[in-house]
């Protein structure tokens, strides 16, 4: 086998910014993976009834204690709109989360259960394209952690570097899909789940930012490392041309 010098400065800076990456997307996907904001949003709901001491515009007070006064009917009557109130909201893969009217803290369903029938089985699909995900990267990262800390030969280098380039390109087409799902899962939900869940407005939360942040990361890595091998089999190649040209006027020389 014929050794070839390789920059090894230049080889471990690409291998660096290749593993910062894979690192990075691999942590941004389970801070994601594990959250309930991918989407935002409020639900428009009833004001209860004021009992006790309850003030404030969380809820509805009648200004004759007569609950069954002309009153307190003209009175509801005439609010209109103003009996509702956006109560906030937010969801992620496994939880929707909405704060509860009149008191502190949340109450969380599963957002497998508020899915419609019909599409919990994509919603299964990109749990389980997350996880595939998830995995993926972490298989990536370890092998480009290896390849930085492995000073043999470059043969041996190239072949880490391109097992790692094919499994970190995957894990992005894995990703693209999970994400791609779950957003038509929840478009479905909001059109046809739970009518004591749908939403009236709504966004995109942090989370799924974060989601297709890593996504972007993961293929970052993923050029990088493609980079890495082919500009490290570039300079192989140059180099044994190098190497065949000087030896061939190395034996041609005593011939003059």
């Amino acid at each position: 086998r014929m050794p070839v010098s390789v920059p090894a400065a230049d080889r471990r800076q690409r291998a660096s910014a290749a593993f910062s990456l894979s690192f990075l997307s691999l942590v941004f996907s389970i801070t994601a993976f594990s959250s309930s904001y991918w989407c935002e949003g409020t639900r428009k709901v009833a004001k209860p009834f004021c009992t006790g001491q309850s003030k404030g515009e969380h809820c509805i007070r009648f200004n004759s204690p007569d609950a069954n006064s002309s009153n307190a009917v003209q009175y509801i009557w005439e609010t209109g709109d103003d009996k509702f109130i956006d109560r906030k909201f937010h969801a992620g893969i496994w939880y929707s989360c909405e704060e509860i009217l009149n008191e502190e803290g949340e109450k969380c369903r599963s957002f497998i259960s508020l899915t419609p029938a019909a599409d919990r089985g994509v919603l299964w699909l990109s749990i389980v394209a997350e996880l595939l995900y998830i995995i993926l990267l972490l298989t990536g990262a370890i092998l480009m952690s290896v390849e930085m800390c492995y000073y043999s030969t470059v043969i041996d280098g190239l072949k880490i570097n391109a097992f790692s380039a094919v499994v970190t390109v995957l894990a992005g087409l894995l990703g693209m899909v999970a994400h791609m799902m779950y957003t038509t899962v929840f478009q479905m939900t909001v059109n046809l789940g739970p009518e004591d869940w749908r939403p009236h407005t709504w966004d995109y939360g942090w989370s799924y930012c974060l989601a297709w942040a890593s996504f972007a990361c993961c293929m970052a890595a993923a050029v990088t490392t493609i980079n890495k091998y082919t500009k490290t089999i570039l300079e192989f190649k140059h180099k044994r041309k190098m190497l065949e040209r000087s030896l061939k006027n190395k034996y041609k020389f005593p011939d003059h």
